[in-house]
């Protein structure tokens, strides 16, 4: 397979984990303004809650980052790139969701957690699932 080939191949995974890091880029400017709105200087992380909410989201998506990511490349090289793509964008609908709903309130970000986590969870499975498939040959 040519590396023309191989590069559309992955073309949308690399925009949907572009997209996402970008996403995140967008939590870490939300911290940053929210730390001046709130009056909670740096290094404090703590003393309104305004303020906590926003950077709960900002350091969950980080956790979540740290999984989402080598699940998604695991998935596409092993399983499909295609849908790792397509889950991958539920991911970042997901995150967008657990953004507007946790900032609003707690008890808000439900939905949001959800649509992130469980087509991370499909990812890891899957790409788990291929790697071993290969492996075993």
């Amino acid at each position: 397979m040519s590396d023309t080939i191989i590069s559309a191949a992955y073309a949308p995974v690399t925009l949907v984990m572009l997209l996402a890091l970008l996403q995140f880029f967008g939590f870490m400017i939300a911290v940053g303004r929210a730390r001046a709105r709130y009056g909670v200087k740096a290094p404090a992380t703590s003393g309104n809650e305004d303020f906590e909410r926003v950077y709960r989201v900002q350091m969950n998506t980080l956790e979540m980052l740290a999984i989402f990511l080598p699940s998604l490349w695991s998935f596409a090289i092993y399983i499909s790139p295609i849908w790792a793509a397509g889950l991958g964008l539920v991911f970042i609908i997901g995150r967008t969701l657990y953004f507007t709903g946790y900032v609003k309130a707690a008890d808000k970000r439900s939905l949001g957690f959800s649509l992130s986590m469980l087509p991370t969870l499909f990812l890891l499975i899957g790409g788990l699932f291929g790697a071993v498939r290969t492996a075993l040959g």
